[in-house]
């Protein structure tokens, strides 16, 4: 059954896209905002709008302060739009001892998912191909002898082994730069995830990146939407997704797609998540290779072209799902995917200072004109 009334713990753009799926379910919605969003639109699209205590990113982190307000308000689940507590498996289970449903994978996927280690070993616990790197996360001296034994010429990449977007990531292309990099990687985790174990992977110099649309039941039943090419990218962050893939030959692609379900099914995935893999470009396409690296337990913002292509509300179906839907009850099983239609583009708009090197950093503020260079 549905949940009755819906909190929606995030804010912006995805805080009113969830709000207005929920409307269309006839679900009564609550929007949260901090002391600062409340001139936001997503404040002004709920049913009821509720004031955080504290300002920015921190009053959307509360996960305790949103529990609370979502008990007050009457709310039985909450979803976590993506960023934020999309993945915090400490989070969804204070929901649970609540009484409140996360809209999302389960904790044990969550908590999972949320080790990169362990989700490497669950994949080839399923049988699918993971690239050679650490077993359990890494000392520094254990990175060093894992460069070592790497044949001449290889690189490798440092990675944190929680969170994402990029950070706590670094390529280690001669071992003097090693000590280095994996402190850096080290703080910038510990930073940004509160976490800072890292793990080490082999480099693979020339990849594709591809990641798959996976939803599930829980009952070991996962369905697949097609892939999304995210290559395009900077400081390891995704610049331009497109659905489905323009470079996949029809057999590598269905030998992906059958990894990713292989991989959920293994796992009994429920709701939707995102697995990711690197497919070997230095290999002749017809003998082409690919690895898993990750998967996302939550909804992604590039979620929107698989929708586009696919004409399924991600978000509709999370709730649904949520409610304790089946694959089946929502004529969702392989066989009765819609088959793709067309291609979708997004690209992402970044706020940057360019140095005068030509170098780029994170940038914030108010764009009021833009004027383009002459001359």
């Amino acid at each position: 059954m549905l949940p009755a009334c819906l909190l929606v713990a995030n804010r912006g753009e995805i805080a009113v896209r969830i709000l207005r799926a929920a409307a269309e379910l006839g679900m009564r919605t609550v929007s949260i905002f901090s002391e600062d969003d409340a001139g936001s639109l997503h404040a002004l699209q709920g049913d009821d709008a509720l004031a955080l205590r504290g300002s920015g990113a921190g009053a959307y982190l509360d996960g305790e302060q949103i529990v609370e307000v979502a008990r007050e308000a009457g709310c039985d689940a909450i979803h976590p739009g993506y960023g934020f507590l999309s993945e915090n498996a400490a989070f969804a289970r204070r929901c649970a001892e609540a009484g409140i449903t996360f809209v999302g994978p389960r904790v044990e996927l969550l908590e999972l998912f949320g080790d990169k280690v362990q989700a490497r070993a669950a994949a080839t616990a399923a049988g699918v191909p993971v690239l050679p790197g650490s077993q359990e996360p890494a000392s520094v001296e254990q990175a060093r002898q894992f460069f070592a034994s790497l044949a001449e010429g290889d690189a490798m990449i440092i990675k944190a082994i929680a969170g994402g977007g990029g950070r706590g990531v670094r390529v280690v292309e001669r071992p003097e730069e090693l000590a280095d990099a994996f402190e850096r990687c080290r703080s910038e985790a510990k930073a940004a995830f509160g976490n800072g174990d890292l793990y080490v992977e082999r480099l693979l110099r020339s990849a594709r990146h591809i990641e798959v649309q996976l939803i599930g039941d829980g009952s070991g039943a996962v369905s697949q939407l097609g892939e999304r090419d995210c290559s395009i990218q900077r400081r390891h962050q995704k610049l331009v997704e497109i659905a489905p893939s323009p470079g996949l030959s029809p057999g590598l692609r269905q030998r992906i797609l059958a990894a990713a379900v292989q991989l959920g099914s293994a796992v009994r995935y429920d709701n939707i998540g995102t697995f990711e893999f690197l497919v070997d470009l230095s290999l002749p396409e017809d003998a082409a290779s690919f690895v898993f690296i990750e998967a996302n337990p939550r909804l992604q913002v590039e979620h929107t072209v698989t929708v586009d292509v696919t004409g399924i509300d991600l978000v509709r179906t999370q709730l649904e799902l949520a409610g304790g839907a089946t694959l089946e009850s929502l004529a969702l099983r392989q066989h009765e995917v819609p088959a793709l239609r067309g291609f979708a583009i997004q690209v992402r708009v970044n706020m940057e200072t360019m140095n005068a090197d030509g170098s780029t950093l994170p940038s914030s503020g108010t764009l009021t004109a833009f004027d383009p260079p002459t001359g």
